[in-house]
């Protein structure tokens, strides 16, 4: 494609050199091959304006930046190379992407999750319920990507725009449809999804978390109210709501402006609502009322936050044309979703639960699920958590307190310390537990503090292994290594067994 046909639609601010002729984007110079266009944008933690040359070397055909001064370097001491200047990178990255993949996000309906909790899981359900009727699906999101079929690690919950167009085209190549994907607060923010027009916006709930990075809790609503604005393109057809969450209330008055069609739900409000609610370890249960009718709906998922979940999924999908049939079936072909509320399997009396749960507010639900579940059993609750280094600080006390409430036991351990000692993220963390009162034992190593909280269950007891869910590796100072919480705790409880 002519470097002119790429530019398609993009604000430039300058050009220089000869017309080029590109067969691809990236923006990371270690990816660049013969013929690539290098986009190089300032970011949060690095400039990609720095790998000019590298870039060159490898055989970049085109430069586009978001640096004047950077631009005026190439113009004096690389003429023969095409350059081009724009104001904003991103938004650059995002048109010239999908021109050279051929707009695939035109073919494919969107359906996007935002909120602090519950993106996954509702994903997960949305794209069953899809495929239930045999709608193939791309899936993009925290645990994996789906493409048709296909499974594909997923290295970052939303990715760049150019990876992102990728996958559409992949996906529609695969006789994709439907795209499913969360939306991060940190994509809506860095216009990662600028471009992309969401049939259907699902907002599940908002609490703090990543304010090392937004700062206020009204930052933060922001980032996620621009999914209902429409970042770059059109808003939402619909906008499916959680009616029990003070944001989800602003949110309804911000997609009615917008012209949205606004969906409210929620277990006792909102136009889709729980009635008849039935948990069970391993199954919820409860009749879900519409205005399209009722229907009782079953799922392998447990819980109080799984019933606003599998609400918000079967509301976006009736949005998207399923019947209430349909959306019971596929709400129940959902077996699982990794990392979320997943039981380690094995022959002991007790129940051994691995969770994502990362924040205080997702920390208190799980663990009043595991309450009302081991109530029925006269077991006990335990919990082990850590919190993750280089991130919110606020939130450790806090977290702390909620496990100490909710628990009959607590294990503090590290989760992913990144650049910090783990020794100081606890000594945040204990004060929390401290104040309910609740015995703690503390125990940085994560695979000795997984062995002392399965050690201490007895006959009926829910042992809660919290904060890192599906993830395989944990981030230490000194390096990334291998950990999973199912690995592990399968191994102790071999070792007791």
């Amino acid at each position: 494609m002519q470097i002119q046909e790429a530019l398609a639609g993009i604000a430039v601010e300058a050009r220089s050199g000869p017309e080029a002729q590109v067969s691809g984007i990236e923006y990371d110079s270690r990816r660049v091959e013969q013929g690539d266009l290098f986009l190089a944008m300032r970011g949060g933690t690095t400039d990609g304006n720095r790998y000019l040359a590298a870039a060159l070397e490898r055989g970049a055909a085109a430069i586009v930046t978001d640096s004047p001064e950077a631009f005026a370097a190439l113009q004096a001491e690389s003429p023969q190379v095409a350059a081009v200047l724009v104001a904003q990178g991103r938004r650059a990255m995002a048109g010239i992407s999908a021109n050279l993949f051929g707009h695939p996000e035109h073919r494919l309906a969107l359906s996007a999750v935002t909120g602090t909790n519950g993106k996954t899981t509702t994903a997960f359900l949305l794209e069953a319920m899809l495929r239930s009727v045999r709608r193939s699906c791309v899936l993009v999101g925290t645990i994996e990507y789906h493409v048709g079929d296909a499974v594909r690690p997923s290295p970052h919950t939303t990715p760049e725009s150019r990876d992102l167009l990728e996958l559409f085209a992949d996906g529609e190549r695969a006789g994709a449809t439907e795209a499913v994907m969360e939306m991060s607060s940190h994509a809506l923010e860095q216009e990662r999804v600028w471009g992309l027009h969401c049939d259907t916006a699902i907002f599940t709930n908002l609490t703090q978390d990543h304010l090392d990075y937004h700062r206020t809790m009204e930052d933060y609503f922001a980032a996620k109210r621009r999914l209902f604005e429409g970042v770059g393109a059109a808003p939402p057809r619909v906008a499916v709501l959680n009616a029990e969450d003070a944001y989800g209330l602003r949110l309804a008055e911000t997609a009615r402006q917008a012209g949205s069609q606004a969906m409210l739900y929620g277990i006792g409000q909102g136009e889709y609502r729980a009635e008849q609610v039935e948990y069970f370890a391993g199954e919820t249960r409860f009749r879900m009322v519409t205005p399209q009718g009722s229907i009782a709906l079953r799922s392998h998922l447990s819980g109080r936050v799984n019933v606003y979940n599998l609400l918000a999924a079967s509301a976006a999908a009736l949005a998207r044309g399923l019947t209430l049939e349909q959306v019971a079936a596929g709400a129940e072909a959902l077996d699982h979703v990794p990392g979320r509320f997943q039981v380690v399997r094995g022959d002991h009396p007790f129940t051994v639960v691995v969770d994502y749960a990362h924040t205080d507010d997702a920390l208190r639900n799980l663990i009043a699920l595991a309450r009302e579940l081991a109530a029925k059993q006269g077991g006990r609750v335990i919990t082990l958590f850590g919190c993750g280094g280089d991130r919110d600080r606020s939130k450790r006390p806090r977290m702390g307190r909620a496990a100490g409430e909710g628990s009959d036991l607590v294990v503090l351990t590290s989760d992913n310390p990144r650049s910090e000692d783990p020794q100081a993220i606890l000594a945040e963390a204990l004060p929390g537990v401290q104040e309910t009162g609740t015995e703690c034992l503390v125990e940085v190593d994560r695979a000795r503090a997984v062995r002392k909280a399965i050690a201490a269950a007895r006959a009926g007891d829910i042992v809660l292994l919290a904060g890192k869910g599906h993830e395989k590796v944990q981030i230490l100072r000194e390096g990334t290594i291998a950990f999973d919480d199912v690995e592990v705790a399968g191994e102790a409880l071999a070792e007791c067994s």
